[in-house]
């Protein structure tokens, strides 16, 4: 496997583990909690699953699959409800899962070609990597605020538990 198409690989499945990740928060909190702010100048979990769902949808659906920009992305920030856990995580998932499409039908010679998303003249690996890594930022948001509320640990690393034996420790 050449280094274009191992991009393209782990690029599509951290998306799918971030996707699960956000999906398992969602879970977890009540409508009031996925929709509660700090304070007027901060986001709340759905504005960030709403923004998240812009994101991919603008960056990988339309600007590397061609799909028409239909992003407002002000009433992503201005939404203040409306939407139940198991609603946002649909919205988000159909995003991802289209976009998983994408990447992973990508041929790798094209990952050089450029596009323009959002005004800014990027090549394809670009836009794949701005939306993993814009998408990671905000599932930690996601699961900082989910395990503030709710106390739990999300277990998203439990094989890295003490019980557990460590590379390089010797018994």
């Amino acid at each position: 496997m050449n280094i274009q198409s191992n991009f393209l690989n782990y690029a599509a499945e951290k998306l799918n583990q971030l996707c699960g990740r956000v999906e398992t928060c969602l879970g977890k909190l009540t409508p009031d909690q996925i929709w509660m702010r700090g304070a007027e100048n901060q986001n709340a979990v759905g504005n960030l699953v709403l923004h998240l769902n812009g994101n991919v949808r603008q960056w990988i659906l339309t600007g590397i699959g061609g799909a028409p920009d239909a992003r407002v992305r002000d009433e992503e920030f201005s939404a203040r409800g409306g939407m139940e856990s198991e609603a946002l995580g649909r919205l988000l998932r159909g995003a991802v899962d289209e976009a998983l499409v994408i990447i992973r039908s990508l041929p790798p010679e094209r990952l050089t070609e450029r596009t323009t998303i959002q005004g800014h003249d990027v090549t394809l690996l670009e836009a794949i990597f701005h939306v993993v890594e814009h998408f990671s930022g905000h599932t930690s948001q996601i699961i900082f605020v989910t395990k503030m509320l709710t106390g739990e640990d999300l277990g998203f690393y439990s094989y890295l538990s003490s019980s557990q034996p460590h590379a390089g420790k010797t018994a």
